[in-house]
């Protein structure tokens, strides 16, 4: 569950880390793009995992609430992840339209 957190807030993040930064541009964000995908990968897989792991032991081992929390949050990362890559894919299309 952590990780599927981990891949919802790093779009964010980055966004609002660009706010107070003198340095970096809006734009600069598209870079926590692949890592908020790769977290929500991990986080799917981890959550496959534990659902794999509660049918192995008959539903001893339990958790199987969090499993399915953190399959939630990684497909709901996984979908702030690629709206933002759509959002920066159109700005570089416009940004290349205009120049041309």
């Amino acid at each position: 569950m952590l990780v599927g957190l981990l891949s919802v807030v790093t779009v964010p993040a980055a966004v609002f880390a660009t706010r107070y930064s003198e340095e970096y541009d809006l734009l600069h964000a598209a870079f926590a793009i692949p890592v908020a995908v790769a977290l929500g990968v991990g986080a799917l897989v981890l959550a496959r995992a534990a659902r794999k792991r509660n049918e192995r032991t008959l539903g001893r081992a339990g958790r199987l609430r969090v499993a399915a929390w953190g399959r939630a949050l990684a497909v709901l990362g996984l979908s702030i992840a690629a709206s933002a890559a759509i959002a920066v894919g159109v700005y570089e299309l416009l940004t290349y339209l205009e120049t041309r």
